[in-house]
């Protein structure tokens, strides 16, 4: 599952909506809607997020975080860690062999990890 995935499909439950309903509404198929929120399909079109956004009612800031959870939800992202230091190309290949092994809790505490060393880190 996807961040994006996981907050569309919990806006839609808190409509009532189901999957069909969203899927005729928004011209595409359950089976699409169902793989966006279970991460099974990459990151949506910003205009399509524009559409689930009107299609839910959402505004401001409600739609800003759904837009950015977008951004941040493609299922198969790629690192390039070329002309990076060595323990960088060691950090992205450690994420990439083990990242299914880790639980919720071991992903939040590496998120925070690097959150916050992105917040110390002088801005260029």
């Amino acid at each position: 599952m996807t961040p994006f995935g996981e907050k569309m499909k919990m806006l839609r439950a808190e409509k009532g909506f189901t999957q069909q309903q969203q899927a005729d509404q928004l011209g595409v198929s359950k089976a699409y809607i169902s793989a966006l929120e279970n991460g099974a399909r990459g990151k949506p079109s910003a205009p399509f997020v524009d559409q689930i956004c009107a299609w839910l009612g959402l505004i401001w800031d409600d739609a800003e975080e759904l837009k950015n959870l977008a951004a941040i939800s493609h299922p198969k992202p790629t690192i390039d860690a070329s002309r990076s230091t060595a323990d960088a190309v060691r950090l992205a290949n450690l994420v990439a062999a083990s990242i299914r092994s880790l639980d919720a809790a071991a992903c939040v505490r590496v998120i925070d990890v690097i959150e916050d060393e992105l917040r110390r880190a002088p801005r260029s």
